[in-house]
Order: structure tokens, then C-alpha cells, then sequence
């Protein structure tokens, strides 16, 4: 029999943080004029850690002399990352209650610089397990750190596969032409990739003009040392697009006026191969990705918030007439919270320039589905304007306890009908109708608190109440359709 005290063990131990009576060890954390320092033991780092094994191993022995070393990766902003570490070194323990997101990720990735495998992996299970939410909506800045490290298998295993599902995570994002190459020939290899090759090969290309600014933006000025500056940049890319996938008219229009970076007898395949299928090329032909090489989208579902029978409903009051048919040609997806991520600015991203949208969302907790129509655009980069339009309605659809609600701008408030917050607020903001339906976060998440609501129909410059609490809520899923 053996009595365990791990807990009095672990406080104890902790306690020599605050103790400098016995440290040997001063540890700077940061660089140049932002460095901060602390104190350690270095007969617990050596034994606890073998990243600082390593660099113990390395320092001189000398009695009674304090030793020092850096840690300049583990920049100010992260100081007390830091210090979790070594509350971790010490006591085998890590205070997560008050941490957002983007420390625990941060906290992670350093643990992983300093070895500490128990720590970093149980980090990465919580925030997959936890945070898929906020992963999605910092795809391409969680990836590309990960990436980096090539140690955390499940994390990139988790947005791989989101990443193949909606490429436009990747291509469209603003750090784009910033991904290292290695990253970008990691993805554009695969073969699950749900986008259009020829949106690849655009992609590519401007990845590789903006490494090269001196070029003009008309290809048609480049010179051939220009052209063969871009080929060399693109060299280990362009194996991997798949030319004999991309139709006819976009081979014609958006690739012709570059052909110039490809191989000449890739090209002369090209045009052979349009003119005569049946004939040998000599240029390899790739398969098309499988995503489009069966059933490229039927895997994913329609919505999966909206029914036929929804489906129909909005489309009558957008129609202002009766519609017994589902009407499912008429809508387009364009965002969807589960895929595509909860922050605010994913939805001025992918809504940005959109018109005549639906969104709708599903109340936590409850059976509602709310949601609105906005004929006008969303536009992204006013200072924070209110839009007129009488065409604008909000609506809550058919439960278990109520039909359903439609409730239509009033004249008197059309001036209010619908709103384009500001870039300074679009990390809280999402669509605003009125104030009769409101999507705001300050977690930058709508699912992770309650500021979502609903005013009273006479404040919000719309009909009727669709809710019949105006208290706030959160949310489980929402999407936006294009009405086309």
C-alpha cells in the first residue's frame, strides 16, 4: 500500500517560484530592449524539461556562479505563457479558467518549442476537442504556425481536412501571397481539394507576382527575363496544378496570357489535347481531385438548419407569393458557422459585396430558427452606416410551440432597415436588422456568449416581434444564402 499526496506535493513545489533563496538559474525572456527576467532552479528545468537539459548540458559548471540563458522565441507578450510554463515544470499544473483562446494555442506552441510533449499535447487535444469554432475562424494563421512545428499531427490532421472542404479558407485570405512555399505545395497536392483548378493556378500566380514586385501588372508588358524570374519562383508549384482539368475558356483567358511561364511543350499538349483527345501527349495528364471526380458536393448537406418546407416559406415572402416547392435553386450558400467559423469577420469576409442574402440561425438551447433578408449589399468597408431599404424583413420559422413569423420593415424605419458596421467593430458585429434581429459577440464567436437578440417590434424599425423574449441568446449554427 502506498499513500499518494500529489496535490500538498505539487503546492509545495510550486512555492520555490516565488523563492529566490535557492535559485541558480536566471532565464531572459524576450529580446532587445523588451527582454523580462526571471529565476529558476536548474536542477528542476534539467530534469523536467529536455529542451533545457539540452542547454544546461551546454552551460559551464561553476560553483556558486548564477548561471543564464535566453529564451528570445518567447517575446513580451507572452510573458505569462511563460510563466506557465514553469508553474507546469514545477507543480504538473496549468490554470486555464481565465485563459482565452489565443493564449492556450500560444501557450501550446511554445510548450512545444520547449519540449514539454505532456503539456503541448493535451493542449492540442483540448483545443480540437473544445475549439473547433475558433480554429476554423483562425485557420490560416493556425496552420501556418503549425506547419512550422510539424508536431502536432491531430491539430493539422483538423484543419487539413477543413481546409479541403472550403479551400477559400487558404485562397482567399489576406496573408495569402505570405504562406511559405512548402505549406502551399502541401495543399495544393491534395487531392480532396474542393476548389476549381483554374482558381489555383490564379492563386499561384499572384503568389508568385508578388515576389517579384518589379513586374507589371500586365503580363503583356513582361519581358522574357520577367517571365523567366516568375517561372523560377514558381518552379516547385506549378507541377502540381493540374492543367488538363481547367475548361477550355478559362485555358483561353486565364492561363493563355501566362503561358509563358510554362514549359513550351506542357503548353503545346495543352492546345493538342483540346484539339485531339484521343492522341498521346507527352506532358503528364493529373487525375482530377477527387472532390470533383465524384460527387464533388453531395456530401455535404443543403443547410443544416433549413427544411424543404423552410425553404419554400422564405422564398414566398421574398417573392411576396405563394410557393409550395422547396425553391433550393434559388439559394446559394455562402457562409456557414459549423464549416466556416463564428467570428464576426468571417461574415463580413465571405458577405462582403453580396447581395440579396438570407441569413438564418438556430437558437441554443431552444427549437427557433430566426433569421433575415437583406436586399442590399454588405459592404465591409464603410465607417459604420445604416441602410435604407423598404424590402427588408426578419422572420422567425415554424417550432414546436409557434408558426411561423414574418415581420417587414415599417416605412418609418427604413432609414434603419439594415446596418454595415465599421471595420473597428466587425470583431463584434455581424448582421444587424434593425434592432429587431442583432448578431453581436464579444468573444469574438457568436456561439460562446449571449449578446445575440431581438428588440420589441416598436424600437426596432420593423412590424411585429418574431421572439417572444427579448432576452439575448447564443447560438449553435447559422447560415447565409445568396438569393440567385
Amino acid at each position: 500500500m502506498s499513500l499518494k499526496f500529489f496535490d500538498k506535493f505539487s503546492q509545495d513545489f510550486t512555492n520555490l517560484l516565488t523563492d529566490e533563496k535557492y535559485c541558480d538559474l536566471t532565464i531572459e525572456v524576450g529580446k532587445n530592449q523588451n527582454k523580462k527576467t526571471f529565476t529558476a532552479h536548474s536542477a528542476v528545468l534539467h530534469y523536467r524539461s529536455s529542451y533545457f537539459c539540452a542547454i544546461l548540458s551546454d552551460t559551464p559548471e561553476r560553483k556558486h556562479v548564477t548561471k543564464k540563458i535566453f529564451l528570445p522565441k518567447i517575446t513580451p507578450q507572452v510573458f505569462e505563457i511563460a510563466l506557465r510554463y514553469f508553474r507546469y515544470i514545477y507543480g504538473g499544473t496549468v490554470e486555464l479558467k481565465n485563459a482565452d483562446i489565443k493564449t492556450i494555442f500560444d501557450l501550446m506552441i511554445a510548450s512545444g518549442d520547449l519540449m514539454l510533449i505532456e503539456l503541448s499535447k493535451k493542449l492540442e487535444t483540448h483545443l480540437v476537442e473544445n475549439e473547433p469554432s475558433w480554429i476554423n475562424s483562425h485557420l490560416s494563421y493556425v496552420y501556418q504556425l503549425i506547419f512550422q512545428h510539424n508536431s502536432f499531427k491531430c491539430l493539422e490532421d483538423f484543419c487539413n481536412d477543413n481546409i479541403a472542404k472550403n479551400p477559400n479558407i487558404v485562397f482567399d485570405s489576406e496573408d495569402f501571397t505570405s504562406f511559405q512555399e512548402s505549406l502551399l505545395i502541401s495543399i495544393i497536392k491534395r487531392e480532396d481539394l474542393r476548389i476549381e483548378e483554374v482558381k489555383i493556378w490564379e492563386n499561384i500566380i499572384l503568389w508568385g507576382v508578388v515576389r517579384n514586385p518589379t513586374l507589371s501588372p500586365n503580363p503583356e508588358k513582361w519581358s522574357g527575363k520577367d517571365c523567366m524570374d516568375l517561372k523560377n519562383t514558381l518552379k516547385h508549384l506549378l507541377p502540381h496544378i493540374r492543367y488538363f482539368q481547367i475548361s477550355n475558356a478559362d485555358l483561353w483567358e486565364k492561363v493563355k496570357p501566362y503561358k509563358e511561364v510554362l514549359d513550351e511543350q506542357l503548353w503545346n499538349d495543352l492546345i493538342q489535347h483540346r484539339l485531339l483527345p484521343d492522341k498521346p501527349v507527352r506532358s503528364i495528364i493529373l487525375p482530377a481531385r477527387l472532390a470533383y471526380a465524384s460527387e464533388p458536393r453531395t456530401s455535404e448537406p443543403f443547410s443544416t438548419i433549413l427544411n424543404d418546407e423552410h425553404l419554400a416559406e422564405i422564398s414566398s415572402w421574398i417573392e411576396r407569393k405563394s410557393r409550395t416547392s422547396p425553391a433550393m435553386d434559388m439559394f446559394q450558400l455562402i457562409l456557414r458557422g459549423s464549416r466556416d467559423g463564428f467570428d464576426p469577420k468571417i461574415f463580413w469576409k465571405n458577405c462582403h459585396g453580396c447581395s440579396n442574402t438570407v441569413t438564418v440561425l438556430k437558437v441554443k438551447g431552444t427549437e427557433e430558427i430566426l433569421g433575415g433578408y437583406n436586399p442590399l449589399v454588405w459592404d465591409k468597408t464603410t465607417s459604420g452606416v445604416w441602410m435604407e431599404t423598404e424590402k427588408s424583413f426578419v422572420f422567425s420559422l415554424k417550432n414546436l410551440t409557434q408558426n411561423s413569423i414574418v415581420s417587414r420593415v415599417q416605412k418609418n424605419g427604413s432609414n434603419q432597415a439594415v446596418f454595415n458596421a465599421s471595420l473597428v467593430d466587425q470583431n463584434r458585429c455581424g448582421p444587424y436588422f434593425g434592432y429587431a434581429l442583432c448578431m453581436y459577440t464579444e468573444a469574438s464567436d457568436f456561439t460562446r456568449d449571449k449578446r445575440n437578440y431581438c428588440n420589441q417590434a416598436w424600437s426596432s424599425g420593423y412590424e411585429r416581434e418574431i421572439r417572444k423574449t427579448c432576452e439575448s441568446f447564443s447560438i449553435v449554427d447559422y447560415e447565409v444564402f445568396r438569393v440567385i
